[in-house]
Formats: structure tokens, sequence, C-alpha cells
């Protein structure tokens, strides 16, 4: 067992999840909160996101023996807090549910990497920018609201990125924590450790729902985590066969979706603090540093109502703040992507633009039709050869 309580494994898979939690749970929380849940419902999506990818980043790093970590949609949850208010509860877990089944189908089927291609990934991530993009246009507000507090978050984010520290986004999360704590803007008065109890949902289906919301869920998973997910086992080195990943992705989708688990996928960047030498010399054991990370998610999953009056005990400006600094880089990255190929750049931008403007039009959602003009456009100039 002693193999199992490295200490470079253990602050691996601790740094991962710290980094994870750090970036992107206050958009799952905000996300939750724009789907209408109640605060026991709040909870228990976080309960669901912690206990799936806890069994899974386990289970499947033990199997394989490589280290492979299970995360949540990240771009999914963006796509969620910008789409989901006004769309009933029941109908937002039918939508994760649908995502979640085709997932399972393009594992189960081995269509994953056809189904990509299908769709060109200078408009998936011209999609994924257009969603991303309102977080990031939130963090001027903030400083509006609470110039001190994120005003130090911003010079601490610029100075990490200068630095080219992996522990930008941590420290400039502690950095506006510690300021608001100081300020006595965070009441911690109604956390308690305790554990949570999940709560099921029945899931309805509306179409509208399903083309408007599920669709595009589905699309920013696969195109935006788990192909770079794939890559970056791929760069260090680990051919595990990805069609089965994918599958056990989406089937746990359909076993969590209706207590809040809506979508999820192979990480990447926080996959990669798993993968390097720091963590073991030996490229066949870091995976012991994933089955840490799985063990930290499945505790942070059994205390989700912990974690999430953690999360409402900050001020929003300190939320808005976070989740559209933690952003910036996707944004950019899917920008840079979605408009370096000359051919397709009147369709990306295209696409970019209807899905970054929000609202609905036949109650679908932007993303889905800033994608279909994007492909649309983009089809005629390959049929006509115009760029």
């Amino acid at each position: 067992m002693r193999q199992y309580f490295s200490l470079s494994h253990i602050s691996a898979g601790f740094v991962a999840i710290l980094v994870g939690y750090t970036s992107a749970a206050a958009i799952v929380f905000q996300a939750a909160l724009s789907a209408g849940a109640t605060p026991a419902q709040v909870s228990s999506w976080l309960w669901a996101v912690g206990i799936a990818m806890g069994i899974m980043g386990i289970a499947l790093s033990v199997y394989y023996k490589h280290p492979i970590m299970i995360a949540w949609s990240t771009p999914g949850a963006a796509l969620l807090v910008t789409s989901l208010p006004g769309i009933a509860y029941s109908d937002a877990i039918g939508a994760f549910l649908f995502c979640s089944a085709l997932i399972t189908i393009c594992g189960i089927t081995g269509w994953f990497d056809k189904i990509m291609k299908l769709v060109p990934q200078s408009l998936a991530t011209a999609m994924l920018a257009g969603v991303l993009l309102r977080f990031g246009l939130n963090v001027f507000p903030a400083f509006e609201a609470e110039t001190l507090i994120v005003g130090a978050m911003v010079l601490t984010y610029i100075i990490g990125k200068w630095r080219q520290s992996p522990y930008a986004i941590p420290l400039t999360f502690a950095i506006g924590v510690i300021l608001s704590a100081t300020q006595g803007k965070i009441d911690m008065s109604g956390i308690s450790l305790d554990l949570t109890v999940p709560v099921w949902q029945t899931p309805t289906f509306d179409l509208s729902v399903l083309i408007g919301i599920g669709l595009p869920l589905f699309i920013v998973t696969m195109a935006s985590q788990n192909v770079p997910g794939i890559a970056v086992l791929r760069a260090h080195g680990y051919q595990t066969p990805a069609s089965p990943l994918i599958g056990w992705t989406g089937a746990m989708g359909l076993v969590f979706a209706p207590f809040g688990g809506y979508a999820f996928n192979m990480a990447a960047i926080t996959a990669a603090l798993c993968m390097g030498e720091d963590v073991d010399k030996d490229p066949a054991r870091r995976y012991l540093a994933t089955v840490w990370v799985g063990v930290f998610y499945f505790l942070a999953g059994l205390f989700g109502a912990t974690v999430a009056g953690f999360f409402a005990a900050f001020p929003s400006a300190l939320v808005a703040a976070i989740a559209g600094l933690a952003l910036l880089g996707t944004i950019a990255n899917s920008l840079n992507a979605a408009l370096s190929d000359a051919k397709g750049r009147e369709a990306a931008i295209l696409t970019f633009i209807i899905t970054a403007s929000g609202g609905t039009f036949l109650s679908v959602g932007t993303p889905f039709w800033g994608l279909l003009v994007g492909l649309a456009v983009y089809g005629l100039n390959q049929r006509f050869g115009r760029g």
C-alpha cells in the first residue's frame, strides 16, 4: 500500500483539484443558480459532479494504469449560465440527459472522431469564445462594484501570467478571499461541515431546450474538452483507447444528470499537472496522482453543501471576477483558433458574433443559431471555393 501514499502523487493530485475548483467551481455554482436551483439542488449539483468525477477518475486510472482525470465541462457550465435563465429546471435536466446520451453513443459506437469532423474546429471554438465572452466582460463591472478587491485580483493575475506561474488563478482567488475577509464581506455563519443529501429531479423533455441547450452543450463538451483531453494523454505518451473513455463519461452523465451532473469529460489542463516528471520519474506510476485526484473529488462531492455554502458566502463581484479571469486564456485561445484559418474566418466570426449576442430565437438559444449559420456559410464557402 505504500506506493499509493507518495507525497509527490498526493500533492500533484491536491494541486490539480485546487486549480480545478478555484478556476471553475464558481462557474458551476452560477450555472446551478441560473437553472433556478434551490440551495439543496445547488448542493446536489456539486455532490453529483464530485462523486462522479471521483469514481470515474479512480476506476479508469487503476484499470488502464494511465493518469486519467475526469472533469466537469467548464465551457459547458458557462453555456448554461447564459442559456438556462427562464428554462424550467426539469427541462434543463432533460437537456443534460440528452447531452450525456449523445456522448455515450459517440463512445460506444466509436463515432467520436467522425462526429467531431462534421463540425470544423474553427466553428466549435468560435461558438465557445462567444459563450465565454460575457464572463470576460463581467470583470470590469465587478471592478466598479468592488474596486480594491477586484483590482488586487487583476493585478495578481497579470503578475502571475507575466511570471508564467501555473498557480496564477489559485493565487488570484486567494487574494480576493483574503481582502474580502479583511473587509468583512464574507459571511461564513451559514456554513457547516455536513454530508450532502442528493436531490433527484425527474426530467422533462422540451424539443427547443434539447436543441438550444442540450446540443450546444454536447458540441462544446466534445470539441473543447474531450478533444484536448485525449490530446494531452497522447502528448505525454499514453495511448489509452479514446472511445471507452468517452463512453464512460457519457454513461456517468446519464446516471448523475437527475442530481445535477450536467456533463462530464476528459480533463486537459488540470490533467497535465499530473503527467510531468515532477510527479514521478516513471511514467508508468503517474496514474497514482490521478487516483488521488479522484479521492479528493469524491470527498469534495460528499460535502457538496459545504462547498456550495462556501461560494455563496463570497461577494458576487469576487465570484464574477475569478470566473472571468479564469476564462480569459480560454477565450483568447478559442478566438485565435477560430480566426487562424483564413478560409473559415467569415463563418467563424459570424458564429462568434451571433453566439455572443445572447437571447433566443424561436425559443432556441444563440449558440445553436450561431453554429447553424456558421456551418451554412462555411459549407457555401467550401462549395464555391471562397474564403
